[in-house]
């Protein structure tokens, strides 16, 4: 049995609102560090997928990162999982610029949406966790909102 990483994905959930809600100058005075504490998440939230399916998360990196590694290897066998790989994708690209220049006018807004790309990662991560069938109609909800309807028309009858 593969153990479940350390950080629950609540509390990343809770750490990437944190973010999201720090003021520029508190961003801007941490912005490297930040950055790479988002690419970090990322990967926890997909190690929390492979944990979930029995794989060992991987230590090897694609193309410079490891959180590319662990999408590649999380989408083995599941084609859906591929709906995340611009999310990862897009969290390196914000890690990029952030670390390229931590200067730069739009940090605090780079380091925002960064966050923002990770709560799109972690919320599809566990809604994969709950429906392994999400990613199938472009990343979209569809089988949660399902049994959403489904339960709530069986509450009302």
């Amino acid at each position: 049995m593969i153990d479940a990483p350390a950080k629950p994905l609540d509390d990343i959930a809770a750490r990437l609102e944190a973010i999201i809600a720090s003021s520029d100058s508190a961003l801007v005075a941490s912005a490297p560090s930040l950055a790479d504490e988002l690419l970090a998440l990322g990967e926890v939230i997909l190690e929390h997928w492979l944990s979930a399916r029995g794989v060992a998360p991987t230590t090897r990196v694609v193309e410079g990162f490891r959180l590319l590694a662990l999408h590649r290897q999380g989408a083995r066998g599941d084609a859906s999982f591929n709906a995340c790989r611009e999310t990862c994708r897009e969290l390196v690209y914000h890690r990029n610029l952030v670390r390229l220049d931590p200067a730069h006018v739009d940090t605090a807004r780079r380091l925002r949406l960064g966050a923002m790309v990770a709560k799109h990662l972690l919320l599809f991560i566990g809604g994969k966790l709950e429906v392994a069938e999400i990613g199938e109609f472009c990343c979209s909800a569809r089988p949660l909102r399902q049994h959403e309807t489904n339960t709530q028309s069986a509450e009302i009858a």
